[in-house]
C-alpha cells in the first residue's frame, strides 16, 4: 500500500517536472525545436561546475583556445545560464515583473477579441501584428519606469562576465584528433 503510494507521488512529481511542463507551455514551431535541440546537447552539469578543472591559462594562446572551445562545447549550459540570469532579473524587479503582466494581459486581450471578431480601428483592420505592436505601444511606459533597458544592459554584462569567466579558466579534456592546427601560409 505504501509502495502504490510512493508511486502515486512520484508520477505526479514526474508530470510536474519541467521536461513534461517545458513542452505543454511552449507552441509547436521554430522556438520549441530549438529548445528542445539545445536540451539535447546540453553537457553534464557536473562537469559544467567541476572546481577541479579550472586553472589559469598559461598564456594568451591557452586563453583564446579555451575560449572557442569551451563556448563551442558547453553551448547549450551557456545558453541555459543566459535563460536563468534573465529568470533571476525579472524576479527580482516587482516593476518589471508588473510591466510584462501589462504586455502578456495586452496580448491576451487582444488575442480573445480577435477570436471574437476582427480588430477594426477607425474603420479599418488592423493585422495581428500591429496589435501587437500596439501593445508594445501601450506597455512601453510601464516597461520604461521598471527600467527594462538597464534591465537588459544588467543581463547581457552579468551573461558575459559568468560566461567569459568560465570559458577563459575551465579546462578541457584533451581529445584525440582533436588538436588545433596550423594552416600553412
Amino acid at each position: 500500500m505504501a509502495a502504490e503510494k510512493d508511486q502515486q507521488k512520484d508520477a505526479e512529481a514526474e508530470g510536474l517536472s519541467a521536461a513534461t511542463l517545458l513542452p505543454k507551455l511552449i507552441p509547436s514551431g521554430a522556438g520549441r525545436e530549438w529548445l528542445e535541440r539545445r536540451r539535447a546537447t546540453i553537457r553534464s552539469w557536473g562537469s559544467f561546475v567541476d572546481q577541479r578543472r579550472f586553472s589559469r591559462p598559461r598564456n594568451l594562446g591557452e586563453l583564446c583556445q579555451r575560449l572557442v572551445r569551451n563556448v563551442e562545447y558547453y553551448q547549450s549550459n551557456y545558453v541555459f545560464v543566459f535563460l536563468g540570469l534573465i529568470l533571476y532579473c525579472v524576479a527580482t524587479s516587482p516593476m518589471l515583473l508588473v510591466a510584462l503582466a501589462v504586455f502578456f494581459g495586452a496580448c491576451y486581450i487582444l488575442y480573445l477579441r480577435t477570436l471574437q471578431s476582427k480588430f477594426v480601428l477607425f474603420g479599418r483592420e488592423v493585422s495581428p501584428a500591429h496589435q501587437y505592436a500596439l501593445a508594445g505601444g501601450v506597455s512601453f511606459p510601464f516597461f520604461w519606469l521598471a527600467g527594462a533597458g538597464s534591465a537588459v544592459f544588467w543581463v547581457l554584462g552579468a551573461t558575459l562576465v559568468v560566461i567569459g569567466s568560465h570559458a577563459a579558466f575551465h579546462q578541457m579534456e584533451a581529445v584525440d584528433g582533436e588538436e588545433l592546427q596550423m594552416e600553412p601560409v
